[in-house]
């Protein structure tokens, strides 16, 4: 997962290591929840070997446990059950749901001449001229 993780302010020039950082994988709990996550609960293996099939992903993540304790990878390989992550990420949305608007940031409804569906549409609030801004 990406979402509950800190974003670079500078420029990472080493690529391995800033995934290590920026991902999280899921401990999932049983194999109904293993086919949920589809693999994702892999997210660094996902990210280091995209081309690789899912079904190698946990043969994979001994090596990079192994390979981030050889190497002094800070945080090391970052795994967390996959509730917590979902509560993660639900806070996560609800800080940015909660957060004051960013001034000069664009409209999250889009650009003039690209509001054509949803002002058309007879169920959207724009077209009724209800605005999150007044």
């Amino acid at each position: 997962t990406h979402q509950s993780e800190e974003l670079f302010e500078d420029y990472q020039p080493d690529w391995v290591t800033a995934q290590f950082q920026s991902t999280r994988n899921a401990v999932t709990t049983n194999p109904f929840s293993e086919w949920l996550w589809g693999g994702m609960q892999y997210q660094l293996e996902h990210h280091l070997f995209p081309s690789m099939p899912r079904s190698k992903y946990p043969q994979l993540r001994e090596r990079l446990i192994k390979f981030a304790q050889d190497n002094n990878i800070p945080g090391g390989y970052r795994e967390t059950g996959e509730f917590e992550i979902l509560k993660m990420n639900w806070d996560l949305y609800k800080r940015v749901a909660e957060a004051d608007a960013v001034p000069g940031a664009p409209s999250t409804r889009g650009r003039l001449g690209q509001q054509g569906g949803i002002l058309d549409s007879s169920n959207s609030p724009a077209a009724a001229g209800v605005s999150a801004f007044d």
